[in-house]
């Protein structure tokens, strides 16, 4: 009990740090994952004073990130998604689609490999769910109604087109250094896995109702192990693979409890993987990655704000089309993930990886303080955090 004391007190001593980052950057009117972002570099080896155990973060991060993309699949609506026959539901895609191709083939032209070219068209085509919920929830939000519609559900789109490209692509990748009878035993384990998450999850879920306690141990466990037999056999990160399994069992009656039950449990652990970002920065390496970030900017302007703001206005959304544009400019949680798979696997360079860390700090502070120029501040009494 004792050698576990050090590593308890770290926890809650990084735990109290992120909340009063958080509550600063709150109190500044920007979103409180920039906090987290902040206390990860305070924390980490590349930074002056206290440094962090990584290795033990890391860990703590993952459950995060998993509940975290866990409980995103869950909130999709996919009968609701069906429904929408508004030019939302292409509008959406169609960005997703345009932006990554177009940064995807700037990447190939500056000498990346076609796995490294996607995933960093993924990177800029993809942005911050956590950061739009903030922009449509923050009491110094200056959206209307219709506008927070739009930008919601717009990124909820994103994420399910995004989503589908990558795992396509990463199950792609591993097809390829595969045999033909592995690849065939890979495809049928991943439907096997669909099965179990459509099926017997829900199943279980619903016997437990009445169960409050066992409901919850239940919820998480499922996340944990989808996500850990996608990630163990097909090759898929953790990450999407605990996406795939909410988006799997979201159409189930348990769906909304099970979103309400683990919440508390995401948002803690959600704080350790922002946390564990923050301390992969290296202020020392943006020295190499300078020209990396300006591109990275460069395109998230030409190939992600400008086509989205013209495809607002195409669409005839409701809504503020620059608001929408700017809403949705910034590098988020999930390029973060393919980043790092880019890395590990050797397609995407470090100059490129550090330049991303750095890009997702910026855009989200920008995108968060830009939204708000030019359109006074809504009434509070529709704000709820």
């Amino acid at each position: 009990m004792e050698t576990t004391a050090p590593a308890i007190f770290e926890i809650g001593f990084v735990l109290l740090v992120a909340a009063i980052a958080g509550w600063l950057a709150r109190r500044a009117g920007l979103p409180a994952v920039l906090g987290y972002l902040a206390t990860g570099l305070i924390m980490s080896p590349f930074t002056p004073g206290y440094v962090a155990d990584r290795h033990q973060l890391q860990i703590f991060a993952d459950v995060g990130v998993v509940l975290l993309l866990f409980e995103v699949g869950i909130e999709l609506d996919l009968a609701e998604l069906g429904r929408e026959r508004g030019s939302l539901f292409w509008v959406a895609p169609l960005q997703t689609v345009l932006t990554g191709a177009i940064s995807a083939a700037v990447g190939l032209l500056l000498g990346l490999r076609l796995g490294g070219a996607v995933l960093l068209g993924l990177c800029i085509a993809l942005s911050s769910s956590v950061v739009v919920v903030n922009i449509t929830r923050s009491r110094r939000r200056t959206t209307n109604a219709a506008t927070d519609h739009v930008l919601l559900g717009w990124s909820v789109l994103q994420d399910v087109a995004g989503v589908m490209i990558a795992i396509v692509a990463l199950i792609g990748l591993r097809l390829q250094a595969t045999s033909g009878l592995e690849a065939v035993e890979l495809v049928l384990l991943y439907v096997i896995l669909v099965v179990i998450a459509t099926g017997l999850l829900p199943r279980l879920l619903r016997q437990l109702h009445q169960e409050h306690d066992l409901f919850l141990i239940v919820s998480v466990a499922g996340a944990l192990a989808l996500a850990g037999v996608g990630a163990r056999f097909f090759g898929i990160p953790l990450a999407l693979a605990a996406f795939v399994s909410g988006l799997a069992i979201s159409e189930s009656r348990e769906a909304t409890e099970a979103r309400e039950r683990l919440l508390p449990f995401r948002d803690v652990f959600a704080v350790l993987f922002f946390v564990a970002i923050g301390a992969l920065i290296d202020p020392g390496a943006l020295r190499n990655g300078l020209g990396w970030l300006a591109l990275l900017l460069g395109l998230l302007v030409v190939a992600k704000i400008v086509p989205t703001y013209l495809l607002a206005r195409l669409g005839r959304l409701p809504g503020r089309p620059r608001q929408v544009a700017i809403g949705l400019g910034q590098i988020g949680e999930f390029s973060f993930v393919l980043a790092t798979i880019g890395v590990s696997r050797q397609v995407i360079p470090g100059e490129l990886y550090a330049a991303i860390l750095f890009a997702v700090v910026v855009t989200i502070a920008a995108s968060t303080l830009l939204v708000r120029l030019g359109y006074p501040r809504a009434p509070a009494a529709r704000a709820t955090s």
